[in-house]
């Protein structure tokens, strides 16, 4: 381990492989973190880093409903980078869509559950572990939560049910954070333009019934906020944030 990798803050970035995820791991490599990458698919994270290519990352196939994978991510980040300052727990799925919550299947709600909450808890749980033993002791957790933490979308039952819960975790997380100097928060996202919100921009279900285009927000301006909560002291913390597309459908009624 060289001198600028014991030195530089190290994040563990979930769901690294596109969208939020990796725009988040790009603004941090970019701005010199190193940065354990961890997603599902080997080539998608090597996507990620190959577009920093001078930073220090770290790829690993990380399935974060797998206790046993998630342990693997956190043994080889310190392993490569000495301790864990940062974990933005952002893996996660929407589920099907367009399901009536009397038509969805328990295997799917199952998924969903497992990936978004179940997922984050256990990535939680690592990076509190090593955030006690490290010295000095403490870092961070950001949780991406949503715009469904607060408001649903239609027949979205799974995914609400699991951002909700997020809340609730992160809340936890925080107040248990506190002896150990581990500071938690969450940020909530409104239609940040990724694959995942492609369809938006040409209809998205209201709950009136109608379909009607939405706003999209550049992934970045989110990638930047997450870094802004990242690189507060620790004395600090942005408990909740909500980063939207300004005329999205959310504030007021519609």
């Amino acid at each position: 381990m060289d001198d600028k990798e014991t030195q530089t803050r190290t994040a563990v970035v979930t769901g690294a492989g596109s969208g939020i995820g990796r725009a988040v791991a790009v603004e941090l490599l970019r701005t010199g973190w190193s940065v354990a990458l961890a997603g599902r698919h080997a080539e998608t994270l090597r996507g990620t880093a190959e577009l920093v290519p001078e930073a220090a990352s770290l790829a690993v196939c990380t399935d974060v409903a797998r206790p046993e994978d998630v342990t693997a991510l956190f043994a080889a980040t310190v392993e490569r980078f000495g301790r864990v300052d940062l974990l933005f727990n952002n893996a996660g799925t929407f589920g099907p869509g367009g399901v009536p919550v009397e038509e969805l299947p328990y295997e799917a709600w199952r998924h969903v559950v497992d990936t978004n909450l179940n997922g984050a808890f256990l990535c939680a749980q690592a990076a509190y572990r090593q955030m006690k033993e490290q010295t000095p002791q403490g870092g961070r957790i950001i949780n991406n939560g949503s715009i469904s933490a607060h408001t649903p979308r239609p027949q979205s039952v799974a995914y609400t049910a699991t951002k909700h819960a997020l809340t609730g975790l992160t809340k936890s997380l925080a107040l248990d954070g506190r002896p150990y100097g581990i500071a938690v928060g969450q940020i909530d996202i409104g239609n940040a333009a990724t694959d995942m919100t492609a369809a938006m921009r040409r209809g998205a279900l209201q709950a009136d019934g109608s379909v009607v285009p939405e706003p999209v927000m550049d992934v970045a301006d989110v990638a930047r906020t997450v870094r802004h909560m990242a690189e507060l002291p620790l004395e600090a913390n942005i408990q909740f944030a909500t980063v939207l597309a300004t005329g999205m459908p959310y504030v007021g009624r519609g």
